[in-house]
């Protein structure tokens, strides 16, 4: 790849528009050219929930997105290190961004994925088991899945133990793994040369589900996944694209 996603000037961005009073409390909507109602993707950036990481860099993936004839609402939520981030603040702010679709014009709500990747991947498993929205799909890239296992291998430097907080036994409540069987179909999607989150992570959440296909991909990084300019996203889109058809 010529530079990391990470550190590609992004596209312009999306049109803002506050789902709550905090200023990290925002989407983006992008929209495909032609008539709507548009099919919508809701994308949850990642960054192990640490507020070094926006959704800056999901710009690449949801302007590509669009491309294709999908619109897409691209959550931003607090993260750990600002004022109200953590649990249970980010996970509110999740649930609450994604319900302000119900506000946006010229959008299909009966055709509504939602993806994620890393630590956004968990938030988007998080969001699809509360059944708080009718999701066609939850697909998830790269994903935090098991949150013990990742404070158990110290993944992002303690990245799930400072998301939890002073509710370390509160675990239960938001691990993926965890909160199975999910109604709601998931596509998980894992390089196998992952070294920020190790493809076992998606390996073990898979086999415990009756309601999910997980794709591995063969000489795949963490990031690709979210690059429109990788193999991988040759794999990536159609998943987003075909979820609707289902």
């Amino acid at each position: 790849m010529p530079a990391s996603i990470l550190e590609l000037p992004p596209p312009p961005p999306g049109q803002r528009l506050a789902y709550g009073p905090d200023p990290n409390q925002f989407g983006e909507l992008r929209v495909p050219s032609g008539p709507g109602p548009y099919p919508v993707v809701i994308f949850i950036h990642g960054g192990f929930w640490k507020a070094k990481y926006d959704l800056t860099h999901a710009a690449h993936l949801c302007e590509a997105i669009a491309q294709a004839g999908l619109a897409t609402w691209s959550l931003e939520y607090r993260r750990t290190g600002q004022p109200g981030g953590g649990y249970p603040g980010t996970l509110d702010d999740i649930r609450d961004g994604a319900s302000f679709l119900t506000k946006l014009p010229d959008l299909d709500l009966k055709k509504v994925v939602v993806a994620g990747h890393s630590a956004g991947g968990h938030l988007a498993l998080w969001l699809a088991a509360q059944e708080s929205l009718d999701l066609r799909a939850v697909i998830a890239l790269a994903p935090v899945t098991d949150l013990r296992r990742a404070k158990a291998l110290n993944l992002g430097g303690g990245a799930a133990e400072a998301f939890l907080g002073d509710h370390q036994d509160a675990i239960g409540t938001c691990s993926p793994i965890e909160l199975l069987p999910m109604k709601i179909p998931q596509i998980l999607i894992h390089g196998t040369e992952d070294d920020i989150v190790p493809p076992a992570q998606s390996e073990a959440f898979a086999q415990a589900s009756t309601n999910a296909k997980l794709i591995k991909l063969e000489a795949t990084g963490h990031f690709e996944l979210i690059d429109p300019r990788s193999t991988a996203w040759l794999t990536v889109l159609p998943c987003l694209t075909e979820s609707f058809r289902s």
